[in-house]
């Protein structure tokens, strides 16, 4: 199996159906451990400060990791391998059709949840899988900024 180095994950060959791969990705949970954990110090930060949020909030386009309701300010905590952090640059280094395909389509998927979003009125921040490990301060400090900005605003 060969590990590219600047992907987390093996290239590998799928070995369902295109039908089966759709019932066995829906089974996986909405909430990864990286969004948790992320969830779980946002809430250290915001709550004393009076703010709550929503996690996975179904009523708005793209369903939000987590979302400011009232504020309208929607968060997604996205990883950089699923969401296509620097995709042009690394694209040649996967070697499988359905990998292309599939974080291309999360790319597209995820630029329109955008204009959905703002088409809506909301504020979107995209938090990044490595700027949360490598600047979780900075990553919490975007999301008190959106939320004092939208306070400003009403």
């Amino acid at each position: 199996m060969t590990v590219h180095s600047s992907f987390p994950y093996p290239a590998m060959a799928d070995i369902f159906t295109k039908e089966k791969r759709s019932e066995v990705m829906s089974k996986i949970k909405s909430e990864s451990m990286l969004e948790k954990a992320f969830a779980k110090e946002l809430s250290k930060i915001v709550y004393p400060l009076g703010y709550r949020y929503r996690l996975n909030y179904k009523n708005a386009p793209g369903r939000p990791d987590i979302a400011f309701v009232s504020r309208k300010l929607a968060v997604f905590v996205d990883g950089d391998f699923w969401h296509g952090y620097k995709f042009a640059e690394r694209k040649a280094k996967l070697k499988q059709a359905y990998w292309l395909e599939k974080i291309q389509t999360n790319i597209r998927r995820d630029k329109r949840n955008r204009r959905k979003l703002k088409k809506n009125g909301w504020t979107y921040i995209r938090i990044w899988e490595h700027d949360v490990k490598k600047a979780l301060g900075k990553s919490l400090k975007r999301i008190t900024d959106a939320l004092e900005a939208a306070d400003r605003k009403a």
